[in-house]
C-alpha cells in the first residue's frame, strides 16, 4: 500500500466521522441520568464499531468479487459509490427546500450497558446510506489490489477513525466526569434537540450543484 492511498483513505475516515446522529448518542448518554452512564456510552460507541466494521468487511468481498468476475466490476463499485453520494446530497438539498422540523435525540426507557450495543448499531446502521465516503474508500481499496490481510486493517482502522469523535467524548466522560457535563449538554443544544430548519434556497442550490458534479463523476467513471 502507498502512502497516498492510506492518506486518502484516513481524509475518507475523517470526514465520514463528522457524524452528528451518533455524537449526538455519545452526549446524550453521558448526560441521561443512568446508573452506569460510561458504560452504556462505551456500549453504544461498541455497536457503532461493529456495525462500520461488519458493513465495510460486506462491501468489500462484495466488491473484490465484482472486479474478479467481470473485467469492468471495479467499474460498477466505482459508480455505485458516487452514485451514493450523489442521492445523499440531493437528498439534503430537497430538504432543505421547505422548512422541516429536525427530531431530538433521546434515549429509550430500556437502554442499559448492554442493549446500548444494539442502540449504536440501530443508530449508525440507519446512517450509513450516507456514508458515501466509506464506499469511495472501498472502491480504492479494492482498485489498489491490497493483499486481504491488509484490506481488512485499513477497514478496521477506518472504523475506528469513524468512531473517533465519539470515543474522545466517551474518555472525557471517563476521566473528568461531572466537569464535562455543562460542555456537553451545550453540545447536545446544538446538534440533539429538536430545530426548526428553516427553508435556504441557497443552501439547497449548493447541494444540488455537488449532487450534479459527483453524478457526472459516476457516470465518467
Amino acid at each position: 500500500m502507498t502512502v497516498s492511498l492510506l492518506t486518502g483513505i484516513a481524509a475518507l475516515a475523517l470526514l465520514d466521522a463528522l457524524n452528528p446522529a451518533t455524537i449526538a448518542g455519545v452526549a446524550l448518554l453521558l448526560l441521561a441520568p443512568l446508573a452506569r452512564p460510561v458504560r452504556t456510552a462505551a456500549g453504544f460507541v461498541a455497536g457503532s464499531y461493529i456495525t462500520v466494521m461488519a458493513l465495510g468487511v460486506l462491501v468489500y468481498f462484495g466488491a473484490d468479487a465484482a472486479a474478479d468476475a467481470a473485467g469492468d466490476g471495479l467499474v460498477w463499485v466505482r459508480r455505485i459509490a458516487f452514485t451514493f453520494a450523489a442521492a445523499a446530497l440531493a437528498v439534503a438539498g430537497i430538504r432543505r427546500l421547505r422548512p422541516r422540523l429536525r427530531p431530538a435525540i433521546t434515549v429509550p426507557g430500556w437502554v442499559n450497558p448492554l442493549t446500548a450495543a444494539a442502540l449504536g448499531l440501530l443508530m449508525t446502521g440507519a446512517d450509513l446510506p450516507n456514508a458515501f465516503p466509506y464506499f469511495i474508500a472501498i472502491e480504492r481499496l479494492v482498485d489498489a489490489a491490497v493483499g486481504t490481510g491488509d484490506a481488512l486493517l485499513v477497514i478496521a482502522a477506518y472504523s475506528l477513525v469513524y468512531c473517533l469523535p465519539c470515543l474522545l467524548l466517551l474518555a472525557a466522560g471517563a476521566t473528568h466526569g461531572t466537569r464535562v457535563r455543562d460542555r456537553l449538554g451545550k453540545l447536545y443544544q446544538r446538534i440533539g434537540t429538536a430545530k426548526e430548519q428553516p427553508r435556504s434556497v441557497p443552501v439547497a442550490l449548493g447541494y444540488l450543484a455537488a449532487a450534479t458534479g459527483v453524478l457526472t463523476v459516476a457516470a465518467s467513471a
